[in-house]
């Protein structure tokens, strides 16, 4: 157990060190040779593009294959999961790589560049406009980096204890690595930036207190996201003994779930903001800008853990396609220590789930107030009075609901798409299953190649229409209603945005593994139509969980960066 947890965790270390690592690398290189923090917006808007892209089609990718793989071979032929009679079994496990490895690190990667953009462009507000000597640190531009560069430093520590720790349950190992991480990440930061503002204690008393906040935050989500999402704890448990009443009871105490687990994260949310935006104003005697500043420093505090929690979760793929292969291959002796690790792994995939979307709604709101800052400054440029955000204007309550309508909207795209290509899905496996003599009994081999092209071509021809959306909606309502009705939009689609993202990531991961409970041998164990229901409620998650959920947290970030690329034309359109 020990050796196959070590192997597991290396490998997702891969992609948990190299994110944040290049992010780091492109945004330090960037800025030396344009050191104007309004030439990193492009840097931003990049990542932001590619991490749509990778996120919304992978997701496509994934749940397509996923769908057509359990409704045909769980359902209907009574086969368990990736057993190689399946013709959709290849493109479910290489779904699992491209969505929840490639999919998660760019999702994260896209957080990551956008916070670190919207702290320096806000840092350099603060220093640009410092009304006294305080404010006057130009140290507060890099700062945001420095902080990434010492989260990365903790994570390595963080990542060692796994690999030394060869005995205990797998989850309180990998509990352990993020909290020494955390702990780590905490001490250096603290000492870096009380010696860095050692002339202005106050400001370094606020801006440690903001990244102890952020590092906080990471653990809380972390505990919250589990206490819906796995097992071990009573909602799931109840999810899973309402499937014994049929798949609609199953399907609405998991809704019910998710609906009510957005609601602690919130309120957390809503703590860090007020908290480090309290001390930070304080801390510079009034100063909007760094009150905002220090809110910026939390989000990227919370995003300095990059490395171990993306490590962590690339554990929950690399262990699902072992147990995959070990099931594949009928190899004996393994398949105990295989699931248990796959079990973890499920949780701890559910876990990143929350980190991500509350990372991109911290990073979001940072954003749009780097967003406002850069429309006042164009009008006082021109030597305007700067548009108030009023909420009292038609044109801020027009974009509200525009912008509380596109999570929805561009969810049912996503889950639209799902569903076509899940349709083609489970008619290529019927058809395989009905005309290839032998396939059902192991004596012939299915045609893997022809699920893997309908996933790969569903996906891209499907991600049109939501990359279109999220693409052309900022720069239309921009030319068309101007900055004070995009500032709406932002707003709006982070407040609808955040809460369904947390629906749908934790309904979608308590059906999930209400199914894994009931799999483990409760409520009858698998084969009952206890465990039919549970593999419907399963499969209707499946899009909720790993395409539609975390492509919002895209959508929120792409709409801000967008906004603030183009904010010189929307503002000389609207003078």
């Amino acid at each position: 157990m020990g050796n196959a947890l070590a192997v597991a965790f290396r490998g997702g270390s891969v992609l948990g060190m190299t994110v944040p690592s290049l992010a780091l690398i492109g945004l330090g290189v960037f800025y030396h040779f344009f050191p104007q923090p309004t030439a990193l917006v492009g840097f931003g808007f990049g990542a932001s593009l590619i991490a749509l892209f990778i996120r919304v089609g992978g997701g496509i990718y994934t749940k397509a294959a996923d769908l057509g793989a359990d409704i045909v071979g769980k359902l209907e032929e009574g086969i368990p999961e990736d057993d190689p009679r399946n013709p959709g079994v290849i493109a479910d496990n290489v779904g699992d790589n491209v969505g929840d490895c490639a999919g998660m690190g760019a999702d994260v990667y896209e957080s990551y560049i956008v916070t670190a953009l919207a702290a320096v462009l806000l840092g350099t507000f603060v220093f640009l406009g410092g009304a006294s000597a305080l404010l006057n640190q130009p140290r507060l531009v890099p700062y945001p980096l420095t902080i990434g560069g010492i989260g990365v430093v903790a994570s390595i520590i963080g990542g060692l204890y796994v690999r030394r720790s060869s005995k205990g349950e797998p989850m309180s190992i990998l509990s352990g690595a993020l909290y020494i991480a955390a702990i780590v990440a905490v001490i250096l930061d603290a000492a870096f930036t009380l010696y860095t503002f050692r002339a202005h204690p106050l400001l370094g008393y606020a801006l440690t207190g903001a990244v102890i906040l952020g590092v906080a935050v990471v653990v809380i989500i972390e505990k919250i996201t589990d206490y819906f999402t796995s097992y071990t704890y009573k909602p799931v448990k109840e999810v899973a003994e309402a499937s014994q009443t049929g798949p609609a009871i199953n399907f609405l105490s998991g809704f019910a779930l998710g609906l009510r687990s957005a609601a602690p994260t919130a309120l957390l949310l809503v703590v860090a903001i007020i908290a480090s935006f309290i001390a930070g104003t304080y801390a510079s005697g009034g100063n909007y800008y760094f009150g905002v500043y220090t809110t910026a420093i939390t989000t990227m505090s919370m995003l300095s853990l990059t490395g171990i929690i993306l490590s962590i979760d690339a554990f929950g793929p690399i262990t699902d396609n072992a147990n995959g292969i070990v099931e594949m291959t009928g190899v004996e002796g393994v398949r105990e220590v295989t699931d248990k690790l796959d079990a973890v792994g499920n949780t701890t995939k559910a876990t990143t789930k929350g980190f991500a979307i509350g990372s991109a709604a911290l990073a979001a709101f940072s954003l749009f107030i780097a967003f406002h800052g850069e429309v006042q400054r164009y009008y006082l440029a021109k030597g305007l009075n700067p548009p108030v955000f009023n909420l009292t204007s038609p044109y801020l309550l027009i974009g509200l609901l525009i912008g509380g309508l596109l999570p929805f909207y561009y969810s049912s795209f996503l889950i639209g798409a799902v569903s076509k290509a899940g349709y083609q899905m489970v008619n290529e496996i019927r058809r395989q299953f009905r005309e290839i003599p032998g396939l059902i009994e192991g004596k012939a081999k299915p045609d893997y190649y022809r699920c893997v092209d309908i996933s790969t071509r569903a996906a891209l021809r499907e991600l049109v229409k939501p990359a279109l959306l999220s693409i052309l909606t900022p720069i239309a309502v921009g030319v068309i209603l101007g900055p004070i009705a995009l500032g709406g939009v932002l707003i709006g689609s982070v407040v609808s945005g955040v809460f369904l993202a947390l629906l749908m990531a934790n309904a979608g991961a308590a059906w999930d593994n209400a199914k894994k409970y009931i799999e483990a041998g409760n409520f009858g164990g698998k084969g009952t139509p206890t465990h039919a229901a549970a593999v419907s409620g399963d499969t209707v998650g499946d899009p909720f969980k790993d395409t539609a959920g975390p492509s919002i947290n895209s959508l929120i970030k792409v709409l801000n960066t967008i906004s603030i690329v183009f904010v010189a034309i929307f503002v000389l359109l609207h003078l």
